[in-house]
């Protein structure tokens, strides 16, 4: 046997062995539910990875819905690209900027309790699969809404309801109820470079 033979043996064997605990690993999994899931974290990428589910859910004939609570109501090339699925997704961009734009703490809370009643009302349609709550986070993080009943609401959801929530410093009461956490770490970022944000790429 050669040694190129030996070595092919040898890599045959220990997947073979790796394909069976990780077999084992998928059937011991039997619980199906509706996820909490929460992109947070400094780097970039937290909407578009829930983007990301958007298609994926649109993909096997799902309705969704987005809220978008504190980006304005701006033309995106996602908003523009998954208008083409029609009624499948429902979109509502509610915010009015940053806080920092609007210099109206008081307008801005009542932009979040508007998005946030319009995400209540989302979520309670049963033919909606997914629900999206965009930068929900921040909306948090400035108290622009009571965190306990959100909370509270997000944990209560119907039991197949999939909620994505983005934005950065995700709330440690958020995270303890959600199923999934993924954070988003900076690694390097373009804009300290100077580059300007880009059509196709922030937006």
């Amino acid at each position: 046997m050669t040694d190129k033979t030996e070595e092919a043996e040898r890599h045959r064997a220990k997947m073979a062995k790796r394909k069976a605990v990780q077999d084992a690993e998928v059937a011991s999994k039997i619980v199906e539910k509706g996820l909490l899931i929460v992109n947070t974290g400094p780097g970039k990428g937290k909407s578009t990875a829930a983007l990301g589910l958007i298609l994926r859910a649109l993909g096997h004939g799902w309705r969704v819905g987005v809220v978008q609570f504190i980006k304005g109501a701006w033309s995106t090339g996602e908003r523009q690209a998954l208008a083409v699925f029609g009624d499948r997704i429902a979109w509502h961009a509610m915010g009015e900027g940053f806080t920092w734009e609007t210099q109206d703490k008081a307008r801005d809370i009542a932009a979040a309790e508007r998005a946030f009643a319009k995400a209540r009302e989302l979520m309670a349609d049963e033919t909606i699969g997914l629900v999206v709550l965009d930068e929900l986070n921040i909306a948090l993080r400035y108290d622009y809404l009571p965190l306990a009943e959100v909370v509270e609401t997000l944990a209560g959801r119907r039991p197949g309801l999939h909620v994505v929530v983005t934005g950065r410093n995700a709330k440690p009461e958020l995270i303890a109820a959600a199923d999934l956490v993924t954070e988003m770490t900076l690694v390097k970022h373009h804009f300290a470079q100077g580059v300007k944000a880009q059509a196709g790429i922030e937006f």
